[in-house]
């Protein structure tokens, strides 16, 4: 008889003050066990980082439940299902879903749908694709460039974090659209990169000096900013309204900036907010699970795309569950380069 499987998770130990670091954070260890009727049993082989996983860890009203102290972490991934007794799943299945930071995912037959839990074709892309382009990134990217965006060819486009996961789809979506696109990013790697491998028009450097993004909007941008797609709130976001456009929209993805704040202090809000009012401009958040019955026409349009080359998919990829602390303050040093992903087994 072969040994019952040990399922190795990272539980939320308390709720950090600023940066999550390993002191928050659980490393516990339960058997695996089989799925009742209905239920699937699913193993991890890769999760998606997040900076939306810091916002996750504050006891604060928003739009998803935080994570319970004592709860194994939230976490979309890709997993493959090695146990059914669902008619809907079979085993070798690969499948998306909210699989948390562990090992295995045992899905009973009632969290099936609220877990996301769907087969996806590894023909439309790789399982770290399916996390980048395919995967979260991508339809945050997709549904807030086009349905709060609403670009129109000949426009310009700003994105901060535009080498990050949502940043990289949003630029080259916005360049196939027609549109001018100006990045902006951490280092004169990344800006290389989005410049010379996604095709942007231009990228700013805002490490290059405390002038740099004021002075590069003014360069890149001379008719100001039609869309600005912004990841990292701060400073940035008030650098970029004062360059819009008439009837310019701001599209509120994240504030990545913001995010390691001690909760006694809130995130710094748009000193320049009256420029909406002067340029009859419009600023509009997007939360991507508002659009999940679409997800299929995203993951479509945006797969025929990296087929035919007209769009690239770059992924950081780390290995292994017991490096997911350090791993996810990736996200907010910069480090990253690309989609962040942890890899917890090989496919």
């Amino acid at each position: 008889m072969a040994p019952t499987p040990v399922n190795h998770q990272v539980r939320l130990a308390k709720r950090p003050e600023g940066a999550a670091t390993r002191e928050h954070w659980q490393f516990t260890t339960e058997p695996v066990g089989e799925p009742a009727d209905g239920g699937v049993l699913v193993k991890t082989l890769s999760l998606s980082l997040d900076p939306a996983m810091r916002g996750w860890l504050n006891d604060a009203k928003s739009y998803i439940a935080p994570v319970e102290i004592g709860a194994v972490m939230r976490a979309g991934g890709i997993g493959r299902v090695i146990a059914s007794k669902n008619p809907d799943f079979a085993v070798g299945d690969t499948v998306y879903g909210t699989l948390g930071v562990q090992e295995y995912m045992l899905v009973p037959k009632e969290e099936i749908k609220r877990s996301g839990l769907a087969k996806i074709d590894l023909r439309a892309g790789t399982i770290h694709q399916w996390l980048n382009v395919l995967g979260m990134p991508g339809m945050t990217g997709y549904f807030g460039l086009m349905d709060v965006g609403q670009p129109k060819a000949g426009e310009t486009v700003v994105i901060s974090g535009a080498a990050g996961a949502v940043g990289q789809t949003v630029g080259q979506l916005a360049r196939i659209k027609g549109c001018r696109v100006v990045g902006i990013a951490g280092g004169q790697a990344k800006c290389d990169w989005v410049v010379k491998e996604l095709g942007f028009d231009a990228c700013i450097d805002y490490k290059a000096g405390a002038a740099a993004v004021r002075d590069g909007l003014k360069a890149h941008c001379p008719k100001g900013v039609d869309i600005y797609f912004d990841n990292v709130g701060g400073e940035i976001l008030d650098a970029v309204l004062a360059r819009l456009a008439r009837k310019a929209r701001v599209i509120i993805c994240g504030a990545i900036s913001q995010y390691n704040n001690a909760n006694s202090m809130p995130a710094a809000g748009p000193r320049n907010y009256l420029s909406l009012l002067v340029n009859r401009a419009r600023m509009e958040g997007i939360v991507v699970f508002d659009y999940a019955d679409r997800f299929p026409i995203a993951v479509a349009e945006l797969a025929g795309y990296l087929k035919d080359g007209r769009m690239k998919s770059k992924e950081d990829v780390v290995v292994g569950l017991d490096t997911f602390p350090e791993a996810l303050n990736r996200l907010f040093s910069g480090e990253n380069f690309g989609k962040l992903v942890l890899q917890v087994a090989e496919a």
